[in-house]
This record gives structure tokens, sequence and C-alpha cells, in this order.
């Protein structure tokens, strides 16, 4: 399959509306990732977005919708507390879980009598979502277990030759994948941190529960219902190692590997003690949304200059740091010091 990369002028818009509608995939720039879309309602198109990624079918995709009044359809029933997160924070980088209707094949919900959706601020990803008439399951688009894609190249990189067509619309503004929010039980739970906070989704639901997954590995084979909640995610080929703790632990910690010559992941304040080390940084020590903009690219970064080990600081898990928090300790495999 030879795949086509285009910017998003009117005419490659339609296009990707078509090859979606044929049951194509299209792999389209969000506010958080790139997503890997196809038609949500096809079940068979659905099932080429897990076999171009390596994705376990298992873990359950996100629908994108363009409009308010196209979620009623997906779902039994909108609460008002749904309602309220969608006034809220709709369009944005929210995801919100409820009992799915039939419409949304099982492949779509990974097995889960539940669906996952919500509405980009992006405005490319809403004119393909329009152009193709139908809402789209969107992943992120890169090959499963790798970090997620914040560019068109990252996209390339990993799935060239897989897929229809790229979308190339610059370099994603958050960063990190939304944050899910499940509806579908008796409290609210985030099950995966995002650019909205669990702050912010207090000041409107009041109460919200956290996942211990956000935190914690969870058991093998245990059914997950959201994306990033498996145990290893987000990974580069290097072996990466956390360390939590104060400024001089992470630089005690470094001067006892340094024999190892690990690459360092490290915050722009630490470049200056690191001179004997290789760095990659991933942002400003306290600047949260820096980190999760900067966060998918440095771990490929890893990549392109070949580190086999690296060290990271574990940075703080308030606001958006829980996001860049929960993205490196699954890239790290749990690993921290």
């Amino acid at each position: 399959m030879n795949t086509t990369v285009t910017l998003p002028t009117d005419e490659a818009i339609e296009k990707a509306g078509r090859v979606l509608r044929n049951g194509g995939l299209v792999a389209i720039p969000t506010e958080t990732v790139y997503g890997l879309a196809a038609n949500a309602l096809d079940a068979d198109a659905v099932r080429s977005i897990y076999a171009a990624k390596g994705r376990p079918s298992d873990n359950p995709l996100i629908v994108h919708i363009s409009d308010f009044s196209q979620w009623e359809r997906l779902v039994l029933s909108i609460p008002d507390e749904a309602k309220a997160l969608a006034d809220a924070f709709w369009p944005g980088p929210l995801t919100v879980i409820l009992k799915k209707s039939d419409l949304i094949p099982s492949v779509t919900s990974g097995g889960l009598e539940t669906v996952a959706v919500r509405l980009p601020s992006n405005e490319i990803a809403r004119r393909v979502i329009d152009a193709a008439g139908v809402p789209l399951a969107a992943p992120s688009a890169n090959l499963s277990g790798k970090p997620s894609p914040t560019s068109s190249k990252h996209v390339i990189a990993d799935l060239d030759g897989r897929i229809d067509m790229i979308i190339d619309g610059g370099d994603c503004e958050v960063g990190v994948e939304s944050t899910v929010v499940t509806l579908a039980g008796e409290k609210p739970r985030v099950l995966r941190p995002g650019g909205v906070t669990a702050e912010q989704l207090i000041s409107v639901l009041g109460e919200i529960e956290i996942d211990d997954a956000v935190f914690h590995r969870i058991p093998d084979g245990e059914t997950v219902s959201s994306p990033g909640m498996k145990y290893k995610h987000y990974s580069p080929r290097a072996d990466i190692t956390l360390v939590e703790g104060s400024d001089e632990r992470f630089f005690d910690i470094l001067e006892k590997v340094k024999d190892e010559d690990p690459v360092v992941l490290c915050f722009d304040e630490d470049k200056e003690r690191l001179e004997a080390f290789r760095t990659v940084s991933f942002g400003s020590k306290n600047d949260y949304l820096n980190q999760a903009h900067n966060l998918f690219s440095a771990l490929r970064k890893l990549d392109e200059i070949g580190a086999e080990r690296a060290f990271a600081r574990l940075p703080k898990s308030d606001g958006v740091g829980l996001a860049v928090f929960n993205r490196l300790i699954r890239s790290a495999g749990f690993k921290v010091i």
C-alpha cells in the first residue's frame, strides 16, 4: 500500500472522507496526538486499525465526533454529568465513557458494553469527520506500544505503507492523549489523565475517583476500560529507569551509573549539570504543559540517538503533570528508583 501524505487542503479533506467511508485508514492531527482514523461503525474497518498498529483487540478505541448532536445515537443515554462535562470541556482533550448503543460494533469498544467518545478541538480533525459523514475510531497513529505521534513525521516513521493517507496538520498542541473519565460506574472515575486535569473535573463534577491503574501496573490479563491502561506503553527501544526524589538524589544516582553511558531524560534546568552525559530534555521543570507537549518527541529522540539505557526524572503528579507522570511510568514499565 502506498501512503499519501498531504496538507489539509479542501481537496485532501474530501478525499480523506471518501477513503474513510470506503473502509480505509487515514492518520489525522488532533490537539492531543495524531489519530489513526477509520469508520467507527464499520467492524471490518476498525479491525484494519488493529492490524496496522499491531494493537491487541481487547484494547478499546475512542470514537471521535465533530458535533455534540452526534453523541446521542452512540450511547444509551447522556446523563446530566456528561452534559456538564461536554459543556465545560468540548471541543477539547476529554473523553467520556458511557454505556454504548447497538450502533457501536463490539470490536470498536474492545468487547465492552461501553463506548469512549470525544469531540476534538482540532479543526482539521472535525473537518475530516464531517467529510466522512460517520464517527471515527481513532487511536494514536503509531505502532502499538511505541511513543505516540505528535507530528506527521512520527506517523510516517511507524505506519508508512500500512495506511492509505496521512493529513499533515503540523505539531500537536497538547502532546499527550486525552483525559478519559468513565461515567458508567457508581462514581465518575479517571482512567487516563490528560490535558483536562483532575482539578478541572472536580470543579464540574464535585467528586471524582482516580483509577489505581493511573499510578500502578495492572495485573496481566485484566480487562481494561480505556486505552493507555496496559502495563507497558509509550515505550522507545531504550530501557528506561525513573528516579524519584530531590535534584541531588537524581544527580547522585547518575554519578553511580556514569560508566554505563546512559542517556539522561531531563528537565531543561538540569542540562547545565549533566555535561558528562548525553541528554534529552522534555521541558521545563515546573511547566507541565511544556513537558506534555515535548514528552513523546523526547522519547522518540532516544531511539534516534541509539540510546540503549536511559534514566529519567519522575515529574510531579499534580495538574497536567499527572499525565506526564502516567506516560513516563508506563514507558519505563514501572521501574522506579
